[in-house]
């Protein structure tokens, strides 16, 4: 059976729905695109009429009332997940969200609350738990490649929330709206983490702005930046190994993305153009035994299960393909909201342990 897709908040041109949901929805013959919305009329026909869907809305409860939707995507900005993804849960559709769930905990667990009550899936988009790579990783640390773990460290740029930011992504300044190096593209990459070498059981953070301000492009004018620039998070991982991780504003004329796991009988090097590892593919070299150095590791076809689409879409399709599975199947293989809420967990004892500047356990 086809399911038949509606997504609330996709922008002719460059939104992330534009450049990753439709193009990756479109290469899977589970889904057809039925019908999208915005605010207004013009942008929403303007864009159902680019991607060639039949339907256009300039309100988000028509959409989720339109008996051809089945699954509900959510692609706007944090702070209206909460309002749109009720909805949406309210008349009975199931609902693939962007992350973060939910603008701070308290909203993803009243979320996933929602949905257990109306026996709905809800999908989270924490793709990058669906990359080729990450899961390549998993199996290689699961299979032994590095022996017993024994320590992570993990460095990766934000690329926003520097010295410059443009003017769509210009509301991510703000920590109110929930949109933040720590919520996104740190939140994205140790999701993945954790798939591969486990979840923290305690840590100790240091959240930091050093910087306070950023110039707004093109206008050229100094803006407030509430949301911080600098993470820097040490803790334990189930089963013992030591991890590090700093995430930083901006992007480096060094590394911006180096992940290193340390084994009793080996290493995992990975690299990658940005701190986004849901949206960067990653580069992975490896060597064990009586290796010198590491050397390149190519990713096995079996971990790629999508048909080629544009990189900032691949991992988007394999979650889309794992959520079919789910919802043909009955099994749980993408990340449900139950996930998100514990993703949200994490976050929210970082934020704890720096704000206390005590160790916390999660």
């Amino acid at each position: 059976m086809t399911i038949g897709v509606g997504i609330i908040g996709v922008a002719p041109g460059r939104s992330w729905a534009a450049l990753s949901h439709i193009p990756a929805l479109r290469v899977l013959p589970d889904y057809e695109i039925r019908a999208l919305s915005t605010t207004r009329q013009e942008s929403a026909s303007a864009a159902a009429a680019e991607f060639g869907v039949a339907k256009a809305y300039d309100n988000h409860q028509a959409l989720v009332n339109d008996p051809d939707v089945d699954l509900v995507v959510v692609t706007v900005k944090v702070p209206h997940h909460l309002e749109l993804v009720t909805a949406a849960i309210e008349a009975g559709k199931h609902v693939y969200c962007e992350w973060p769930l939910g603008n701070g905990l308290a909203e993803a667990e009243r979320m996933a609350a929602i949905a257990r009550e109306k026996g709905v899936i809800g999908a989270v988009g924490l793709q990058a738990c669906a990359a080729p790579s990450f899961n390549y990783v998993r199996d290689l640390i699961a299979d032994g490649y590095v022996g017993t773990v024994l320590s992570t460290t993990l460095v990766g740029s934000g690329m926003n929330w520097g010295a410059f930011i443009d003017q769509p992504n210009a509301y991510t300044a703000d920590k109110a709206n929930g949109a933040t190096l720590l919520t996104i593209p740190f939140g994205h990459t140790i999701d993945a983490v954790a798939m591969c070498l486990g979840e923290f059981t305690s840590l100790t953070a240091t959240l930091a702005n050093r910087r306070d301000s950023f110039t707004l492009v093109p206008e050229g004018k100094q803006m407030p930046m509430t949301a911080e620039d600098q993470i820097m998070v040490t803790g334990t991982l189930e089963g013992g190994a030591v991890a590090t991780v700093h995430y930083r504003g901006g992007a480096s004329r060094g590394t911006n993305f180096r992940w290193e796991i340390n084994g009793t009988q080996g290493d995992i090097v990975a690299t990658a153009d940005a701190g986004h590892a849901q949206m960067f593919p990653l580069t992975l070299f490896g060597g064990r035994d009586g290796d010198q150095a590491v050397a390149p590791l190519t990713v096995p076809t079996q971990y790629k299960w999508t048909p080629d689409v544009s990189p900032f879409a691949e991992n988007v399709a394999q979650a889309y393909a794992r959520l079919a599975n789910d919802l043909r199947d009955g099994t749980s293989t993408c990340p449900t909201f139950e996930h998100a809420v514990k993703r949200h967990r994490l976050i929210d004892a970082i934020e704890k342990s720096a704000a206390s500047g005590t160790r916390v356990t999660v």
